[in-house]
């Protein structure tokens, strides 16, 4: 097996998304210029590029191109953008700093925040039905663009969403949380990697691999986020930790105590990897080590 360095994989593929993003979503002139401007300073505010990253590697794990998968693994992160504008808003999680930076709405104002992330939504569909890529067959495209639909609504972050805020105000067991957890994160990577797999040309049984892949990671994502909101270094996270505490938001940390959400978040990583099993080695290389770099992450 060769040496695979996750640090500069991750650089050249954000580079990759970055580039991507930038043609996919221009600036512009004229009256909607302060919109698309609002936009742009969230989907540009130094993200990780988790899930377009995940896509494009699921789709290589299949022998597809992961070129592309470009056009939905960019949909991917307008959608997650957009969902964390409008998490900060006030009514939602009422947060002043994202990723080191001022929260949309404390530059914006409230209302070009909520058109920001409508506006970032609206254009993931339009991007995802608009620049079907080569070589994908049309009826692949149509379920990946149902299944990101679907992971994004109410039966996944958005229902995610809600129960997050209703258990701010009531007590919740391990299995409330999990479920939040599932909804309110782990379907948007689901889908990624299930995206990724069905975009090139998995079998079913690849694409059924790599969706369970993504379930488990996608908790163990969550927890160890958990996790840094309570030890993690603020230089590194952008934003103060401990908010979850003063929020009353429901934890594994506060369930279950460190040591124990750090047991899960293991054994969601386990899991992820084993999902993998049938895959060529250097095919899921990327995979297996961002699945175990989870467990180190800082920020």
């Amino acid at each position: 097996m060769t040496d695979f360095d996750l640090k500069d994989y991750l650089s050249e593929r954000k580079m990759r998304v970055d580039a991507a993003l930038d043609g996919y979503f221009p600036s512009v002139d004229g009256l909607q210029k302060k919109v698309v401007e609002a936009a742009r300073y969230s989907l540009f505010a130094g993200g990780k590029r988790l899930r377009p990253i995940l896509c494009l590697a699921a789709a290589e794990a299949v022998n597809g191109d992961w070129e592309a998968a470009m056009p939905v693994a960019c949909a991917l992160e307008m959608v997650h953008t957009y969902s964390l504008i409008h998490d900060d808003l006030p009514a939602m999680d009422d947060d002043d700093y994202r990723r080191g930076k001022l929260t949309n709405h404390k530059v914006f104002g409230e209302a070009m925040a909520i058109l920001a992330g409508d506006a970032l939504m609206s254009e993931a569909f339009t991007l995802m039905a608009g620049n079907g890529a080569e070589g994908v067959r049309a009826e692949s495209l149509l379920r990946v663009v149902g299944l990101v639909a679907r992971a994004s609504g109410f039966r996944g972050m958005i229902g995610g969403q809600v129960i997050d805020l209703d258990c701010e105000k009531c007590d919740a067991d391990l299995a409330t949380v999990e479920y939040m957890h599932i909804h309110k994160t782990g379907h948007l990577i689901s889908a990624s990697l299930e995206a990724g797999g069905l975009l090139g040309g998995g079998t079913a049984e690849q694409v059924k691999a790599l969706t369970s892949y993504g379930h488990h990671l996608g908790l163990a994502f969550q927890i160890t986020d958990d996790l840094l909101d309570v030890e993690g270094d603020p230089r590194q996270m952008g934003k103060q930790p401990g908010s979850d505490v003063a929020r009353n938001k429901k934890t594994y940390p506060a369930l279950l105590g460190i040591q124990q959400a750090r047991e899960a978040a293991r054994e969601r990583v386990n899991g992820a990897l084993q999902a993998l099993g049938d895959f060529p080695g250097e095919a899921i290389r990327p995979l297996e080590e961002i699945a175990r770099y989870l467990l180190i992450r800082k920020g």
